[in-house]
């Protein structure tokens, strides 16, 4: 009898899923037993792979129009069905509010916003013929649920991630479950760019409550949960990955918190 809890002989995307968070989604599906195909704009320079299974890669800029028709396509014509869709791709540099480009903000909000809709759209298509249904985990970020200077588009767009998921899961409803996860920082290789050097870094886990950034995998282990039957009756909901948050920053500057 099946293990209802398995992912064996299930069918997973992963948007840019072929290095940081996004590889340690796919190879976490692979170790669960999923068929997992990556799609990113550049091939990875090592297979992404978990044991002996290895994830298929599909060349696809999310950005473009017909990217997500062709991966979604390409997926199920391959394997017959496709189960989950994880919305992983992402990100923005900084960016002064002031002076961004129409053209910059445009982008931002197409890779963060409306290229996970495209998926979205895409495999729900295909999710609603089943007779199992599927499920989309889109990975929003704790710049959507709060002040996000350097990147303001990029967190409004991550807040209409959220919102995004809370109206498909209420129009796709039974059959299609729709779930957000939302990671504060995480290290991955490129941390640097965004904390600086390794004293930069061990800065930011020090304001972390659980005393240290998220690690790709944890991201990982939380989409599992959600797209697994042990989740079955969970959907439009949102699942903080954060370590406990941000210490309010009037704790630290009021001498009314400070012991001596």
């Amino acid at each position: 009898m099946r293990n209802p809890a398995s992912f064996v002989d299930r069918v997973v995307i992963v948007t840019g899923g072929t290095r940081g968070i996004g590889r340690a989604i796919a190879e976490r599906f692979l170790e669960e037993g999923a068929q997992v195909v990556v799609c990113g704009r550049a091939a990875p320079t090592a297979p992404v792979a978990a044991g002996d299974r290895e994830a298929i890669f599909v060349q696809a800029d999310v950005r473009e129009a017909d990217a997500a028709q062709t991966v979604v396509r390409l997926a199920a014509e391959r394997f017959g069905r496709l189960d989950v869709l994880v919305n992983n791709a992402g990100g923005s540099p900084f960016a002064d509010a002031a002076t961004a480009s129409p053209r910059f903000s445009a982008a931002i909000v197409n890779l963060n916003l409306l290229a996970p809709l495209a998926f979205a759209q895409a495999a729900n298509a295909v999710m609603q013929k089943q007779d199992d249904g599927g499920v989309v985990v889109n990975v929003a970020s704790v710049s959507g649920t709060r002040p996000s200077p350097g990147t303001a588009v990029y967190g409004a767009a991550k807040a209409g991630l959220l919102s995004l998921t809370q109206s498909l899961a209420v129009e796709w409803a039974p059959r299609v479950r729709v779930v957000a996860v939302t990671p504060g920082p995480v290290r991955t290789e490129q941390s640097h760019l965004h904390y600086g050097d390794e004293a930069g870094i061990a800065a930011v886990d020090a304001t972390v409550p659980m005393g240290r950034m998220a690690e790709p995998a944890d991201v990982a282990a939380a989409c599992v949960l959600l797209a697994s039957p042990a989740a079955a009756y969970v959907t439009g909901a949102n699942l903080l990955v954060h370590g406990g948050g941000e210490r309010p920053a009037f704790l630290g500057a009021s001498n009314a918190n400070k012991r001596t």
